[in-house]
């Protein structure tokens, strides 16, 4: 079922192994027949983990969402709420617990909790008086989810939000406890570098948990030779942009979550001969992306303008091979032919979907306003004009464009200028609180904490000497054959990528000032190896390198590290792990105040 997960460097099916075999521990807890009650965000993270299938294995024969009021009926001796320890949630539960006891009185409930148990909705249960109701009340350490072969995220929304507006470090607790998780399976890590509070932290706390276990060696060789901490403030510009990679420009127009797309359906309507095509379907179309699927992970970390080439060369290959059959003269060639159909079949409706998907991003990367922003967008990058206003934001305000848009292009502005000049920030802030509302106040002073729109306080700007030293724009970059990590955004090379890049050749010794000019400390820390752990290292083999996005990473900036491991030359493998997987929308939802209220 999930291969695709041990196909890279690292074989992620032992941590969702791992995950399932705990799973089901909890399920045999409750003997008897069991609904479980979900608690909905938990739903999509879940089924990277286990089917329902494996559920049923365990007796589980009713599943519900988790809501107010009554629990829809079920004939089950167990009621299992899987829940986040959120304290509105608890409120919710105390309400459903009430209307069963009502009407049934022998039925067991049991609450787990993911990923920790949390005292205060343990008393809040209580105050409500449901506590004594429940036989188990149990946690589900669920840190990192594999979600391909070489990603695994936490899927944590408000881990940025947490750590920058609220000074709660509840994520990054979790994330040292998931990465002790991964060296219990994968075995210490010697080396840890690190850029920025938040991954000091992490590190802090690693290295304590390591010294509480002290006794318990680790015999295990370990896979990673080097973990890679970075915050996410320290590049708060790569999420603005618009990624331009194939898997970026999906996740930007339609959102990929938990490794699904939901898509407009008209465009993947079967239409048959002489039918009138009046009954579209009307449900979106839902398709899961991942690199199981093998076209997907030839074309999801192209550019786009380099996928229309590869999906009709693809087109050849395949109608190539279904010609075949006509050249299959003797029984031995034709079975032969027919035990790959399969194979090809599945080819081929692969290429009808994803050819489908490119035509639905062209007609928007083909608008002029997709060009007009993304000019915009690049004209802040290689710092044209960012110390004034700028018209084309002041004209999308005057036709009140999406606020999100807004935003993200004047927080771009903001970051490319080290923070806008005070005249030029009043009169953003005073023309988006007027057209969109004054409630907007309370998103723009959370931007405004979160360092991404602020007004300038020292006079420098040290964005162009970073774009320099670090080649941040590359003119003509290419985007068919490319040979630099640039390609993911058509010119500008992801700020963090190029961080991870120039560590492992030559090092971050060589940018010092550059470091020293990005917020929050560099850091590197060594983990003793017990005797004979250490890797005796092959001629020509690469070293594997882990590199945790805290607070967050976009799909083109996966992308460039994905180029990174296939360089010849690098003589490195990356393996990326995040908090969640964002692009600039999501990124700014997360930072708002009320977004549900957002006008789409």
């Amino acid at each position: 079922m999930a291969a695709h997960l041990s196909y890279g460097r690292v074989n992620l099916n032992i941590l969702r192994e791992a995950a399932r075999k705990e799973l089901r521990e909890f399920l045999d807890k409750c003997a008897g027949s069991k609904a479980i009650v979900w608690d909905e965000y938990l739903t999509g993270p879940f089924g990277l983990i286990a089917q329902y299938s494996l559920l049923k294995e365990h007796e589980v024969e009713k599943m519900f969402t988790l809501k107010s009021g009554r629990l829809p009926s079920a004939d089950v001796k167990n009621i299992i709420f899987f829940v986040r320890p959120r304290l509105e949630l608890m409120d919710i539960i105390a309400e459903n617990v009430f209307s069963e006891d009502k009407l049934h009185s022998s039925r067991d409930f049991h609450i787990l909790f993911v990923p920790r148990r949390s005292m205060l909705c343990e008393q809040r249960l209580k105050e409500q008086g449901v506590l004594g109701s429940f036989v188990n009340i149990d946690e589900y350490i669920l840190d990192l989810i594999p979600y391909d072969g070489d990603l695994l995220s936490m899927e944590y929304e408000s881990a940025f939000r947490e750590c920058y507006l609220e000074n709660d470090q509840t994520s990054l607790y979790h994330t040292a406890k998931g990465l002790m998780t991964l060296q219990a399976l994968y075995g210490t890590i010697p080396q840890i570098y690190g850029k920025g509070d938040c991954a000091r932290h992490v590190a802090n706390m690693m290295l304590r948990m390591k010294r509480e276990f002290a006794g318990t060696q680790n015999q295990i060789l370990p896979v990673f030779d080097t973990l890679l901490l970075l915050d996410r403030n320290v590049d708060l510009l790569t999420p603005l942009a618009t990624q331009l990679t194939y898997e970026g420009l999906i996740d930007e127009i339609y959102g990929i979550n938990n490794g699904y797309v939901k898509l407009p359906p008209e465009k993947f309507a079967q239409k048959k001969q002489g039918e009138a095509s009046k009954d579209l379907p009307t449900e979106p179309k839902k398709l899961q992306l991942n690199s199981a699927e093998e076209l997907y992970a030839e074309i999801r970390d192209k550019n786009f303008n380099a996928v229309g080439a590869a999906l009709s060369k693809k087109a050849k290959i395949i109608s190539a091979a279904f010609e075949e059959r006509h050249n299959a003269k003797t029984v031995g060639e034709i079975k032969q032919f027919v035990s790959q159909l399969p194979h090809m079949q599945a080819a081929r409706s692969s290429l009808a979907n994803h050819t489908s998907i490119a035509e639905l991003i062209k007609d928007i990367t083909t608008s002029e306003a997709f060009f007009d922003n993304l000019t915009v967008e690049q004209e802040f990058m290689t710092g044209v004009d960012t110390d004034k206003v700028n018209t084309y934001i002041e004209d999308s305000i005057a036709q009140k464009d999406p606020l999100i848009k807004i935003l993200r292009l004047v927080c771009m502005q903001s970051v490319c200028n080290n923070g806008l000049k005070q005249k030029v920030f009043d009169y953003y802030k005073r023309e988006i609180l007027q057209t969109y509302g004054y409630e907007h106040i309370l998103t723009l002073n959370n931007l405004e904490k979160g360092g991404l729109l602020k007004p300038q306080t020292s006079s420098r700007n040290n964005y162009p000497t970073i774009r320099k030293t670090l080649k941040l724009w590359m003119e003509d970059a290419n985007e068919q054959n490319p040979n630099d990590i640039s390609y993911v955004y058509s010119g500008y090379a992801p700020l963090s990528i190029r961080l991870t890049q120039v560590l492992a050749r030559p090092g971050w010794r060589s940018i010092e000032e550059v470091l020293k000019m990005l917020p929050g400390p560099h850091f590197e820390e060594r983990q003793q190896l017990p005797s004979g752990l250490h890797k005796k290292r092959q001629q020509g083999e690469n070293r594997t390198t882990l590199v945790f996005f805290l607070g967050g990473v976009t799909y083109a900036e996966i992308a460039a590290l994905r180029f990174l491991s296939q360089m010849e030359d690098s003589g490195m493998e990356y393996i990326i792990a995040t908090t969640k997987l964002i692009n600039g929308t999501t990124w700014i939802k997360s930072l708002m105040d009320r977004p549900e209220s957002q006008t789409p």
